[in-house]
């Protein structure tokens, strides 16, 4: 047996990298890293930051960049994307304002893509086991830009939990990240539009922008309890059946 002493250099990160690889343990440090995120978020709240604080000597297309990035990892650290989205109007203006909304969009969920496929998924699988779950697994796996998509479309659905949803499924970066950027492109506009018309509520643009998001909110909620009920439909067991009876074992009825 080696003595701590004489134990080779490379031990401990052996060691490490074994632990990594269980499951039990990447799952612990997923939850940590977003235990911590929203931690961070509740007490610094950076979403008041990006629209108050904004540093006075950033402009332009670098402006766009930077609250694109910080906009990402708002958005993985459970940040609300309406607020973000009314930031981004506000400080950008409309055209800016949604080339940077939507950047931070698909980058944030890139993100919380990656960090739920690396640390989350081999531990989350075995766990699939219902049918609900079983129908919803195979619906993103097999269908995974329509589903984003779809996904994307309807604002009820939380923007993070979707994400690590995806991530557990066997859906592909590809049509994840465009079918998010596609799907959240109408509702992220009308948000933009609404935070850069908002010192002008009575303006055409405001009341349309606002009348969209609520327009599209109500059709989400509707879409959403449509499928929820014919997916659990589809995954109900099927009622036996009676089987017919021969021919020669029917009783006459009596009279």
């Amino acid at each position: 047996m080696l003595d701590p002493v004489t134990r080779p250099p490379g031990s401990s990160l052996l060691r490490c990298i074994r632990a990594l690889r269980s499951p039990r343990v990447r799952i612990s440090v997923l939850g940590a890293l977003l235990a911590g995120a929203v931690s961070l978020v509740v007490l610094f709240e950076p979403q008041k930051l990006l629209a108050e604080g904004w540093p006075p000597q950033l402009s332009g297309v670098g402006a766009v960049v930077v609250f694109g990035v910080a906009y990402g990892l708002c958005t993985a650290a459970f940040v609300p994307r309406p607020i973000l989205n009314l930031a981004a109007g506000a400080l950008f203006g409309t055209w800016l304002g949604v080339v940077g909304a939507v950047a931070g969009t698909v980058l944030g969920a890139g993100i919380a893509f990656t960090l739920g496929r690396l640390l989350g998924q081999d531990a989350l699988r075995p766990l699939l086991r219902g049918r609900w779950l079983q129908a919803a697994d195979g619906q993103l796996s097999r269908h995974g830009f329509r589903s984003t998509l779809v996904i994307r479309l309807l604002p009820g659905i939380p923007f993070a939990a979707a994400n690590y949803c995806a991530a557990v499924s066997r859906m592909k970066y590809a049509p994840f990240l465009i079918g998010t950027g596609l799907g959240s492109l109408p509702n992220t506009t009308a948000y933009v539009i609404a935070g850069s018309e908002a010192s002008s509520p009575s303006s055409p643009a405001f009341l349309i922008s606002t009348g969209f998001i609520v327009v599209t909110g109500l059709a989400g909620a509707v879409v959403a309890w449509r499928k929820r009920h014919r997916l659990h439909r589809a995954t109900e067991p099927a009622r036996p059946t009676e089987a017919p009876v021969p021919a020669g074992d029917r009783t006459p009825s009596p009279v």
